[in-house]
């Protein structure tokens, strides 16, 4: 072989892993687009299954209200604490309301209560319907002449649809109380100015980005929960494979998003 061959040949092969990869990509990303378009579709078409409409209503939105709420406090503080030290060093501690204010709406509510989400709500979508398939349940639905993607899927990202931006919603008013409760108890800031700067700072794009922020994320946890979970392999190692990967792709795309959706809202 000549020189020219020995030195082309591991350029060739990085090449073709390379393609492969990105091959495997594609494909996979085509995968998902579909599976949320045929989700998307059966939630635009009867029948909705009510109960278990209502039964994802309740994992979903109530039962994560304790974590959200615990999450978004400790971050309200820690971000008053913060900015407040950091402040200091070119003598702006006033700003806290503000930035306190701003961070939690647009960007740390909606992510923090996105993420945990991923980490509650989409591993435990994608362990039910992931051992569903193990036991042969979905297809015994198919059996029943019901369609999974109805039954299973379409409720489930509906009620994530509808209740993640009021999770959202909630996150964000208590991650502001989180930062009034140690700006006005431990900073010395006055109870009532430190409202009126954090309403007056705050404005309708940035509740309107919040709330959509929450709506996509919702849509990216279920999604990604139903679809490894409807897509997992045989056995216990099956399950477990689709419920750690549901929830890396879940934080990843709703990561990804945040910045797509802060460049759409923001870029100004």
């Amino acid at each position: 072989m000549s020189f020219g061959g020995a030195l082309a040949a591991p350029l060739v092969a990085a090449l073709g892993t390379l393609g492969r990869t990105v091959i495997r990509a594609l494909a996979a990303t085509g995968r998902v687009t579909l599976f949320a378009l045929t989700a998307m579709s059966h939630i635009a078409r009867p029948p909705l299954y009510p109960r278990e409409f209502a039964l994802a209503l309740l994992n979903i939105g109530w039962l994560s209200l304790p974590v959200v709420g615990m999450t978004a406090i400790f971050t309200g503080g820690a971000l008053a604490l913060q900015i407040y030290s950091g402040g200091a060093r070119f003598n702006a501690e006033a700003v806290v309301p503000q930035i306190v204010a701003i961070g939690m709406v647009r960007e740390l509510g909606p992510v923090l209560v996105g993420l945990m989400i991923a980490a509650r709500v989409t591993s435990s979508i994608a362990a039910e319907i992931a051992t569903m398939k193990v036991t042969e349940q979905i297809d015994a639905l198919v059996t029943l002449s019901t369609e999974p993607m109805k039954y299973l899927v379409a409720p489930r990202l509906l009620a994530a649809l509808i209740t993640v931006p009021l999770l959202v919603a909630v996150g964000d008013v208590i991650g502001i109380a989180g930062g009034y409760a140690v700006a006005t108890s431990s900073l010395g800031f006055n109870p009532v100015g430190y409202l009126k700067n954090t309403l007056d700072f705050l404005e309708p794009l940035d509740v309107l980005s919040s709330l959509a922020k929450g709506c996509a994320f919702g849509g990216i946890a279920a999604l990604m929960g139903c679809y490894y979970g409807m897509h997992s392999g045989r056995g216990a190692q099956g399950v477990g494979r689709a419920t750690k990967s549901s929830v890396e792709a879940a934080a990843i795309l709703i990561l990804a998003a945040n910045f797509l959706l802060t460049g759409v809202f923001f870029s100004a």
